[in-house]
């Protein structure tokens, strides 16, 4: 004589409101916990590597200000004016930097068109 009856062979429904909840909590919990980067800074990687002491000219210094000019040689330059100049001057490798108040996208411009032109750039990264 069986009291309890057999459970009917069906698989039990997989309840998603827990699951749903554990998702919720961890995803509150990230994003407290998560520091973000500033908007306003871009990582780029700088290869220029200690490198050893050499005889020779130096690199000459090309400094982007605001509005997107170019100072080189003391003499302010536009883009399109610079590159040709740079050229004719026979230089291929120049030392880039910026001033205080110069834009993120006037040093993106003028980095991509100098490697575009076959420039190498380096620059260095100044901490304020």
């Amino acid at each position: 004589m069986q009291l309890v009856e057999p459970r009917p062979s069906r698989p039990m429904p997989i309840r998603i409101t827990p699951l749903i909840d554990v998702v919720f909590i961890l995803l509150v919990f990230f994003m407290l916990t998560t520091r973000l980067m500033p908007l306003d800074h871009l990582e780029l990687a700088n290869s220029t590597q200690d490198r050893q002491s050499e005889a020779g000219e130096p690199l000459p210094e090309l400094q982007i200000s605001a509005g997107g000019s170019v100072l080189w040689r003391e003499n302010p330059y536009s883009l399109p004016e610079l590159l040709p100049a740079l050229k004719a001057a026979g230089i291929d490798e120049a030392n880039l930097s910026t001033t205080p108040d110069s834009a993120l996208a006037d040093f993106t411009r003028t980095l991509s068109a100098l490697d575009n032109a076959g420039i190498t750039a380096h620059w260095k990264r100044e901490t304020p």
